[in-house]
């Protein structure tokens, strides 16, 4: 670190970050003191003072309250990542102080959560009682962001087109890709494989299997628009030519296959948790033909190499065979 940039982070003052986050969530210097407990006359020398500190106006002031000038929007992103890692350095350090070894930042998606994790963190648990792990769920898009940002260690998703080109030996080696600006690793999880779900009465539910394009005449039943599931089917109905009528969007797998039992619709849904969710309604799953319906499962880091110590446990117990070839 260099002189200046040092003397820089000596001068940051960390409860001025806090009332600045404070003054930009509630608009107004005044309703920010109310709720920090603290004179508006300190809050708005404490804001002087760190305007002086970084060399520029952070805040627009007006009869009505406050706004952001860039600079403001930009130390607000910023402050509220070192505020966020602080409360995360607390929680794990007390932690420590209980007895627990080790912390894992995870977020994943649901397809990893419903068809494979439950098993894989278990059996990791029961070998590694002392590491906590911390685990998010959330859409494959987010997960990766996540990872970017650093508020997850790892993340477990479907790359969908943000994954390079596939290397012959891409279940057994790490291999890199972008989110934005960041370069990110990924290595082979698992696969699953969609399938169409839909009434055991239905006209296609005695098919072995169906082209995407047959089942753009239904209307679908869908998870978060967001969800990779979503953005592939969005994708192959515009390569198609074809509207996709997602009528119903739901957020969990039995919410969908119960909408579907009741015939308002079909939906595609990953072959194991189909499995998992089998029982409610009576509904049928046929084979998908198309290509993208074989989807990896990966897990993402920055670095994998430069992962935590109890962090890298966990992927080597994920990633096995990617792992020995590291």
């Amino acid at each position: 670190m260099k002189n200046s940039e040092r003397s820089f982070a000596r001068r940051i003052d960390l409860t001025s970050l806090q009332l600045f986050v404070a003054v930009c969530e509630l608009g107004s210097i005044g309703r920010a003191a109310e709720r920090e407990f603290i004179a508006a006359s300190a809050v708005s020398k404490r804001l002087s003072d760190l305007e002086a500190t970084v060399d520029t106006a952070l805040l627009y002031r007006h009869s009505r309250g406050v706004t952001l000038t860039p600079a403001g929007e930009s130390l607000l992103h910023h402050a509220r990542n070192v505020l966020y890692g602080l409360e995360r350095m607390q929680g794990e350090l007390s932690e420590y102080a209980e007895g627990v070894r080790g912390h894992v930042r995870m977020h994943a998606n649901m397809s990893a959560i419903v068809q494979f994790l439950p098993e894989d963190l278990g059996a990791f648990a029961r070998e590694h009682s002392q590491i906590k792990i911390d685990l998010q769920e959330h859409l494959s898009p987010d997960v990766l962001s996540a990872v970017a940002e650093g508020t997850a260690d790892i993340g477990i998703c479907t790359l969908g087109g943000q994954q390079q080109t596939p290397q012959p030996d891409s279940k057994q080696t790490t291999v890199q890709l972008t989110q934005g600006n960041v370069p990110l690793q990924y290595r082979h999880y698992r696969e699953d494989r969609l399938v169409v779900v839909v009434p055991e009465r239905h006209a296609l539910a005695e098919r072995d299997g169906v082209a995407f394009a047959e089942v753009l005449e239904w209307d679908i039943v869908s998870l978060h628009t967001g969800s990779s599931i979503s953005l592939a089917m969005r994708a192959a109905a515009a390569q198609a030519g074809h509207a996709l009528h997602q009528r119903i969007q739901v957020t969990s797998l039995d919410a969908m296959c119960r909408m579907i039992d009741n015939g308002l619709g079909l939906g595609l849904l990953p072959d194991r948790a189909f499995e998992l969710m089998h029982g409610v309604g009576h509904l049928r799953a046929v084979h998908l033909s198309d290509d993208w319906a074989r989807r990896e499962l990966c897990v993402v880091a920055r670095d994998f190499d430069a992962l935590p110590v109890t962090t890298r446990l966990l992927v080597d117990h994920l990633c096995p065979a990617s792992s020995a070839q590291a």
